[in-house]
């Protein structure tokens, strides 16, 4: 299981990452951009993800991802359920959720590829 401290240990550690608390959610941001959000009672994480692949990733595994809610479908997001969400697949979504809003140099810099 992870936690929010796992997550933060981890984003704290990305370029150009910061944390903010907004409406009682913890949300981690490049500049203006949030790329990781949990839910107020911290059960569940909000990553970037790209959109037309977030289906295929909800349907390979109900029991961990879930689509966002109707007002953020639009948007490259998708949840996941904390509880049943293990370190290493945590450090490649957030690590990847932080790619997607980086300069590509800045990713390519830090993760390689």
């Amino acid at each position: 299981m992870v936690t929010v401290a796992d997550v933060r240990a981890l984003a704290l550690t990305l370029p150009r990452s910061t944390e903010h608390l907004i409406r009682d959610r913890v949300k981690f941001r490049v500049g203006a951009i949030v790329y990781v959000a949990f839910s107020r009672d911290e059960t569940s994480m909000g990553f970037a993800y790209p959109r037309e692949e977030r289906d295929a990733l909800v349907d390979a595994e109900p029991e961990l991802f879930c689509r966002p809610g109707a007002a953020d479908l639009r948007f490259n997001w998708a949840c996941c359920r904390l509880d049943r969400l293990g370190h290493d697949r945590m450090t490649e979504l957030v690590c990847e959720a932080w790619r997607m809003v980086v300069p590509k140099f800045l990713a390519r810099q830090r993760l390689g590829a």
